[in-house]
């Protein structure tokens, strides 16, 4: 494979790792919560996917949208019951009770759905300019990706919503002050990152295999990305993004595919010590 192939596919690839990062940095931004649980629910967007297409029969990218909402409403529910009596308890509480929801998600999937792996069966064929040739569900994935991107940038400064989220971001008790419902806000903000990661998950599906354990993966990849960006800069994110799927894209045309993880988070390591606030500085 040419190695201008290889380097759409990861930037292609790039661009979906930046939604996934996006949501946890979201999530960290606003409320300084590390959500262990996003790794099972990108899963569950995968599994959502499959559900929508082979149960209800409808097209991938529609059930991309269905997800959508219904990640949004389990990250508020997630909120609701696991993270909002421990939201002002020390950082240990609040990674205790998402982890616990990692593993009941992980072991209510593995029940019904076992480990084995499933796979969405669409195919759009393949896009070719010159030399590249690559899958169209990569090329529609990174549109739909950038589409995501704006439209949460929409929501946050061209909304009254959005604003009232910078604001609690900024300082919550202010913003209490200021009659800003801020346990709604949290809630809100838990969805939407939740919301994005079920979206990445849906994504991820139209062109690779998963189980329910497939999330955990891209949970790391995420973290990875968020460093790299700035956590809590979902911008940085989306070009973390872009920078760890060129990263992946690049190293198999040169080296075996199973030093991918190695050279991954050799650069993690790097970045920490190097630029510990990220690329685009994280948020103070």
């Amino acid at each position: 494979m040419d190695i201008l192939t290889f380097l759409v596919d990861g930037l292609l690839i790039g661009f979906v790792y930046g939604i996934a990062a996006m949501g946890l940095t979201l999530i960290w931004g606003v409320m300084n919560v590390i959500n262990l649980s996003h790794g099972p629910i990108i899963a569950l967007g995968m599994f959502g996917i499959y559900f929508a297409a082979t149960s209800l029969g409808v097209n991938p990218y529609v059930g991309v949208i269905l997800v959508s909402f219904a990640g949004l409403l389990l990250g508020m529910l997630i909120y609701a019951i696991a993270i909002h009596r421990v939201i002002n308890a020390p950082h240990l509480s609040t990674l205790l009770a998402t982890f616990a929801v990692n593993m009941i998600i992980i072991g209510l999937g593995t029940t019904a759905f076992t480990t084995s792996a499933y796979n969405v069966d669409f195919s759009l064929g393949n896009i070719s300019v010159g030399p590249v040739n690559t899958p169209t569900t990569r090329v529609i994935a990174a549109l739909a990706s950038v589409l995501v991107t704006g439209a949460l940038y929409f929501f946050l400064y061209r909304t009254t919503l959005g604003k009232y989220v910078r604001a609690v971001t900024d300082n919550r008790a202010a913003a209490e002050l200021m009659g800003i419902p801020s346990a709604r806000i949290l809630a809100l903000s838990f969805g939407l990152g939740t919301m994005l990661a079920a979206i990445a998950g849906g994504l991820i599906a139209t062109f690779f295999p998963f189980t329910i354990l497939s999330g955990g993966a891209y949970e790391l990849k995420s973290f990875v990305v968020g460093v790299m960006g700035g956590v809590g800069n979902p911008l940085g994110a989306l070009i973390g993004g872009l920078i760890l799927g060129t990263f992946e894209g690049v190293i198999p045309a040169f080296m075996p595919t199973s030093w991918v993880p190695v050279l991954e988070f050799i650069l993690f390591v790097v970045i920490l010590l190097v630029r510990p606030t990220g690329l685009l500085g994280a948020k103070k």
